[in-house]
């Protein structure tokens, strides 16, 4: 493993974006078939390519090395939850059955690696662990005096690294272990060379009393939960979407009808992705029927809310185009984006409506001349409050330092959702405001005809009885 690991590390350090290498064999739980790499790229000066496109060129080179196989992902700002693994996303089989997940695991994994969509999937299953398999013949072993108990005690001293004592200095004390030479624990053959004494003091060769070949068995068995699980890890490919990966996987899973004993879920980021999914349109309808309770209650209306609201889609079309243009993707930076230019977006209107209801109700002004006044006073408050957040915004949207792939998304949606805003709302804000009050005014003139007609209705009878 040392070898394989000092070949992946000798062709990272050949690339010119890359500035240090530190690679250990030994992972988790002591496992000595795996190792580590952390890898420091130049800053973003020097630097070519971000990241991400510099792990595209060294997957290619790293391939080239027979006998293993290196995973790389970038270092993520934000990681919820999940286990450690060889790509961002998890995806996890458990069972009680270990038999079934033993069978389904490698099933699902094929079928993940089919998938175009994703790139590095790998799995923590290692089911291919080589061991020498050794039986003991019961009655050979009876007839030569050996017992069972003998045989494991010499195995143990020969392979199991026994402290048979301390050696005391004045600076420091050492262990002494009992085993035999590195080169006899390489091959199973070393066990025909091993004798055990006998009861009557007699050297027995092992092999004259046991059996042993080659066999396969599992190095580790993962739990979730108190249950067997084997986790599935896999990275995006450019210009995917979690959600297409995630009903790709869906579907995947369910072309090798998987018995129900066997339980699929997503892990860590992708499991709170589907979460958000299921609960940001509930979260969001909630922030909007707050908005709109609360602007009721200020304006004493009902209808005037909808128009503040009515600015929203422009600012949410915005930040997805802005998106869209500079190829980054909706991610949770975005989304937080998102309902951040809610609370810009809204006073746009606010602030025309606010002075549009007051000529209305203070100075008698008709509803054409009253939000024509409002637009007309309320025009350079507006335009330097939008100035303002956009040119707040446009440093984390044109920033290239360290860390800048993070806060990006977050100023192209605000910058993107406030350009839109400001040139649709400043024309579609009145537009709606004159239908609703039309719309105000034919519901509150209905009333008052009925009210005037209810008198009439009740004199007719009253003469005719006289």
């Amino acid at each position: 493993m040392r070898e394989k690991m000092a070949d992946f590390v000798n062709t990272v350090k050949s690339d010119p974006d890359v500035s240090d290498v530190v690679g250990f064999t030994g992972g988790l739980f002591n496992t000595t078939n795996t190792g580590r790499m952390f890898v420091s790229l130049k800053p973003a000066g020097p630097r070519t390519l971000p990241s991400d496109a510099v792990i595209g060129r060294l997957r290619g080179k790293l391939a080239h090395v027979p006998g293993a196989t290196l995973f790389l992902q970038s270092v993520q700002d934000l990681r919820i939850g999940g286990r450690a693994s060889n790509a961002q996303y998890q995806y996890t089989l458990q069972s009680t059955d270990l038999n079934q997940l033993n069978a389904f695991a490698p099933q699902m994994l094929v079928k993940l690696r089919n998938l175009p969509g994703l790139r590095d999937v790998s799995t923590d299953q290692q089911n291919r662990g080589l061991q020498a398999a050794l039986v003991i013949d019961r009655d050979a072993a009876s007839r030569l005096g050996v017992l069972p108990l003998a045989i494991d005690e010499t195995l143990y001293s020969a392979f199991g690294q026994r402290q048979v004592s301390t050696i005391f200095t004045h600076l420091n004390q050492y262990r002494v272990v009992l085993e035999v030479m590195p080169a006899f624990q390489q091959n199973p053959d070393a066990l025909k060379s091993i004798y055990v004494k006998s009861s009557a003091g007699a050297q027995v060769p092992l092999s004259a009393i046991t059996r042993f070949g080659p066999s396969t068995t599992a190095l580790a068995v993962n739990h979730q939960g108190f249950f067997p699980s084997v986790t599935l890890s896999f990275n995006l490919a450019p210009g995917i979407a979690l959600s297409e990966a995630v009903e790709s996987i869906q579907a995947a899973e369910r072309e090798i009808n998987m018995p129900a004993a066997v339980r699929a879920s997503f892990q860590g980021t992708a499991q709170a992705f589907q979460a958000s999914l299921a609960t940001q349109p509930l979260l969001i309808l909630a922030a909007l029927i707050s908005v709109y309770i609360v602007l009721g209650v200020l304006y004493e209306s009902l209808v005037h809310p909808i128009t503040i609201l009515s600015t929203l889609p422009s600012a949410g079309v915005g930040a997805i185009l802005a998106l869209l243009i500079s190829g980054n993707e909706l991610n949770v930076i975005g989304l937080i984006g998102i309902i951040l230019l809610i609370g810009l977006v809204k006073k746009n209107a606010i602030m025309m409506i606010d002075v549009a209801i007051d000529a209305e109700r203070r100075e008698g002004r008709p509803p054409l001349e009253a939000i024509t006044h409002a637009c007309l006073l309320r025009f350079r408050p507006i335009m330097m409050t939008t100035m303002a957040a956009l040119l707040g915004g446009l440093p984390l949207a044109l920033g290239t330092g360290t860390g800048a792939e993070l806060r990006r998304p977050l100023g192209i949606t605000i910058v993107g959702g406030l350009i839109m805003s400001q040139l649709l709302t400043l024309y579609t804000t009145p537009v709606v405001y004159l239908y609703l009050e039309r719309v105000r005014l034919a519901l509150t003139r209905r009333p008052r005809v009925l009210a005037r007609r209810s008198p009439e209705a009740e004199g007719r009878p009253s003469e005719a009885h006289g």
